[in-house]
């Protein structure tokens, strides 16, 4: 079965770079999954639910575009024309500075600020957003 992103790409629309979800970003989830492990199994659920966060979160940037799909059952997305981002700000707490996650804020034109949360080398994906950005430009 083919990813979200693959799916929805356009006529000669290519992946430039991909990005995931940081394991440390779900350490809450997996922690108290740990705890609650010989209570019945309970934790179960919630390394599930941490699973289940991280196999179905998806992040690109095409070379016309960024798309992040959350969700499995009911999904959310954010598709913003690359041409039509203004900016992407990256948000980091304490413990994302240093175990590498954040919060994007990918802010459009005319859209407010979608947040894509808990996302691996932030600043890695905004890198690679500008030069794919530049690229855009550079093309018109």
């Amino acid at each position: 079965m083919a990813s979200y992103v693959e799916q929805v790409l356009t006529q000669d629309e290519r992946v430039v770079h991909v990005g995931n979800v940081s394991l440390w970003s779900m350490s809450s989830l997996l922690l108290i999954g740990l705890l609650l492990l010989p209570l019945f199994g309970v934790g179960l659920l919630f390394w599930l639910t941490a699973w289940i966060r991280y196999k179905t979160t998806e992040l690109a940037i095409t070379n016309k575009r960024v798309i992040a799909k959350f969700g499995f059952i009911s999904r959310r997305t954010v598709e913003i024309n690359i041409n039509k981002v203004e900016s992407i700000q990256v948000d980091q707490g304490v413990l994302g500075r240093i175990f590498d996650y954040g919060t994007l804020m990918v802010s459009g034109a005319g859209d407010p600020q979608a947040p894509i949360p808990g996302i691996s080398n932030p600043i890695g994906f905004r890198k690679a957003f500008v030069e794919a950005q530049e690229q855009a430009l550079a093309r018109r």
